[in-house]
């Protein structure tokens, strides 16, 4: 016997804010009547954190003192045991979104070694013989206009020389080079693109590949210790081959949805973005520039 079971919310776009009311219905398609011991849904949302393969070990006592951070729960018997009739059965649903006593409810955000996520839960218990059936389904929780934390523009103009560049170990491998350019702001608004302009003013060596490389910096830990990582969110090429110098080359990035957030901190785990440009030349030896970013909201 075939049986289908859907969590729908009324919005489309699944993005709630705090305070706000998650309505919805339960979709229960069957083709002949099914007996259950009753049907709840579980609304969650959790932070979990977890260390990277290098600092496993280091830090033995982060598995015992941090795990994931309960934002939101709360379960709801949507109907007691009973029967489902054979066709289209829909229960509806409503949740508060409000946060548990003394917690703060953060944005949905997929990290590699953080992860926010809020999920909609529903269980329909089955017999002895039969197996309960499960169905989850995630929403997306945004912070408010209200109270945000608002971009203000925070244009940084560069210039990158063999001897602008960090961390070189043989500065004379490098052929003698000038980028110059302008970023249009260092603080963003999430639903806004990444802007600027690049000039390669001269080069010793032809250019093979010019990139910005969007990066996520993951800090968690606890009292005994902090691990910080970071990894590529995505890599944009906007130049290839031998590029012209003295040509402005725009810069346009979009910030992807859920592996991006607003920057956060608190006490057991941060979130922070970086952005990189990259030169790659003909040789295949690169060189990076650095430029830590805020991100906002609104």
């Amino acid at each position: 016997m075939s049986i289908n079971l859907d969590i729908r919310v009324k919005k489309a776009n699944k993005v709630y804010h705090e305070g706000e009311k998650i309505t919805g219905v339960i979709v229960i398609v069957s083709g002949s009547d099914i007996k259950h011991e009753g049907i709840s849904l579980c609304m969650e949302g959790t932070v979990n954190l977890q260390l990277s393969a290098k600092n496993v070990g280091i830090f033995e006592a982060f598995y015992n003192s941090v795990k994931p951070i309960q934002l939101v729960s709360c379960v709801v018997e949507v109907a007691a045991a009973g029967k489902i009739p054979a066709g289209k059965t829909e229960i509806p649903f409503e949740f508060p979104l409000v946060p548990r006593p003394n917690k703060t409810l953060y944005e949905t955000y997929h990290g590699v070694f953080v992860n926010v996520q809020y999920l909609l839960k529903c269980e329909m218990k089955r017999g002895f013989l039969a197996k309960d059936l499960i169905k989850v389904a995630e929403f997306i929780v945004e912070y408010r206009l209200e109270g945000a934390v608002k971009a203000l523009p925070h244009p940084v103009k560069f210039s990158i020389t063999p001897e602008s560049l960090q961390n070189l170990k043989d500065r004379a491998r490098i052929p003698r080079f000038k980028v110059t350019g302008q970023l249009d702001s260092t603080m963003c608004c999430l639903a806004r693109p990444f802007t600027g302009d690049l000039v390669v003013e001269h080069c010793e060596l032809p250019i093979k590949s010019v990139e910005i490389q969007l990066v996520r910096v993951e800090t968690c830990g606890c009292a005994e210790g902090y691990a910080k990582d970071a990894t590529e969110i995505q890599n944009i090429q906007i130049g290839e081959g031998s590029v012209s110098t003295g040509l402005a080359i725009p810069i346009h990035m979009v910030f992807p949805r859920l592996f991006t957030c607003p920057t956060l901190f608190t006490s057991n785990f941060k979130v922070e973005f970086e952005v990189n440009i990259v030169i790659v030349f003909q040789d295949d030896h690169l060189i990076t520039e650095n430029f830590p970013i805020v991100l906002t909201r609104y």
